[in-house]
């Protein structure tokens, strides 16, 4: 597969051209990357305006996830706000005002997107659940839901994997969604890789109208690299304001570093990246096989996550998650009770194996009794959109009983909000940012 992009920049860095355009370093090394940095100079194309090297790296990208896929330099949060973009337009167009039923473990961004967009939010709780990061979400308690439903919502929204490595039956779900004529919004941050497993459990392949990925998370891709991806069946607003939709929010300084890694993982895909993964994949499921045998608790089902439940091997997770650092094992995310490990081929068999010989001499301890926080949602006092865009002050967390969230006032890792804005703050959701050892709250001003 070819790399238009990245063949482009290698010509132009390798000229002797006279940089007379940005950015700044004209191409002078600083830190080494700065001959491959470039701008929108001719012939480079313009990712909202795509007609050229970039067209035709999206195209090659859109083969090989089997429908339209748009480039973001961003992240995956620059495309969730493309995503509630365009369901809102698709609300409009049809004279509705948006309605988004999400489950309550969304992403941070969602929140501030929700509070641009004006939209309307119904939060989705199927389960009596312990944390706040993961979200059971069955089929049959979502079709109960929207046979019931007095408004129904224009998307159903969901994150999927989530950060503890849940994967939800977006099968199942997209049947239901069908059945009731609603949308299916997925973030798929953690799971672009899921295309290349066999059979496919990507959210587009399963029946998602429009979900976005990391790529930079679980593929070789440099920070901020991400897709957009809409479904060939999705309504046909997606695709013609897709870029658009990215442009409303996307930086017009887009870094062409991070447009040459998408173009190279094209590449890097097609060249016999399925069976790397699905090799990987057994490897993963080898080691946590291994680990439950010495006594550990594994929590989540994705192919190539692992996340202990680490207080029943004695330790809280945070604790745990220091001890590794000083062997030179650092993790994807650690909280009193979880720590998670992000897996990919890159690490290879060494690295595989310094990570399970860490863990089996790591001593079993006695369990420190889970006490797990329970989700608890307080009194909404004010919409999303008022309450983040309301003149806000920092309080002490424990001096905030009674006041209404402003900010989700969580940072990332997880950028999960323990609660949302608008609410009410209460004894149990002070209690439960205490746990989790957040000190501070944005609140709106009195």
């Amino acid at each position: 597969m070819k790399t238009p992009i990245c063949d482009f920049v290698k010509k132009y860095a390798e000229s002797d051209a006279l940089r007379l355009h940005m950015p700044g370093h004209k191409g002078v090394s600083f830190i080494g990357a700065e001959p491959l940095d470039i701008t929108e100079i001719d012939g480079a194309d313009s990712l909202y305006e795509a007609s050229g090297i970039i067209k035709e790296s999206e195209d090659n990208s859109s083969e090989l996830f089997g429908c339209p896929t748009y480039y973001s330099t961003e992240g995956a949060s620059h495309s969730i706000r493309a995503m509630l973009y365009l369901i809102s337009l698709y609300a409009r167009e049809r004279g509705e005002r948006p309605l988004i039923a999400a489950a309550m473990n969304v992403h941070k961004v969602f929140l501030t997107a929700v509070a641009l967009l004006d939209l309307d939010v119904e939060w989705l709780d199927f389960d009596d659940r312990e944390g706040y990061l993961s979200c059971v979400f069955e089929a049959k308690k979502l079709d109960k839901f929207l046979q019931t439903a007095p408004k129904k919502p224009t998307a159903i929204y969901l994150t999927s994997p989530d950060y503890l490595g849940n994967i939800a039956d977006i099968k199942a779900i997209s049947a239901v969604c069908k059945k009731h004529r609603v949308l299916l919004a997925v973030d798929n941050a953690h799971g672009a890789y899921l295309r290349f497993l066999t059979p496919s459990q990507h959210p587009i392949d399963l029946g998602a109208d429009i979900c976005c990925d990391s790529a930079h998370k679980t593929l070789p891709a440099l920070t901020g690299a991400a897709y957009l991806h809409i479904s060939n069946t999705a309504p046909e607003i997606f695709v013609s304001e897709a870029k658009n939709a990215l442009a409303l929010f996307g930086s017009t300084s887009p870094s062409y570093l991070v447009l040459q890694s998408l173009d190279r993982l094209n590449a890097y895909l097609a060249d016999g990246y399925n069976e790397r993964l699905s090799s990987l994949a057994k490897r993963v499921n080898s080691l946590k096989t291994r680990l439950v045998e010495a006594g550990y608790i594994l929590y989540g089902n994705e192919p190539t996550k692992i996340t202990l439940a680490t207080k029943e091997y004695g330790y809280t997770g945070t604790d745990f998650a220091k001890i590794l650092s000083e062997k030179g094992v650092f993790c994807e995310y650690a909280d009193p009770d979880f720590i998670v490990f992000m897996l990919t081929d890159e690490i290879g068999e060494e690295g595989l194996f310094r990570l399970e010989n860490a863990l089996l001499l790591m001593p079993k301890m006695s369990a420190i009794p889970t006490n797990r926080v329970t989700v608890h949602r307080p009194e909404r006092v004010m919409s999303i959109r008022d309450a983040m865009l309301s003149p806000c002050e920092r309080v002490a967390t424990v001096n905030a009983f009674g006041r209404v969230l402003a900010q989700p006032s969580v940072s990332c890792p997880p950028a999960v909000p323990i609660a949302f804005c608008g609410e009410k703050i209460d004894e149990k959701v002070v209690s439960t940012f205490d746990y989790y050892g957040i000190n501070e709250l944005t609140v709106v001003k009195e």
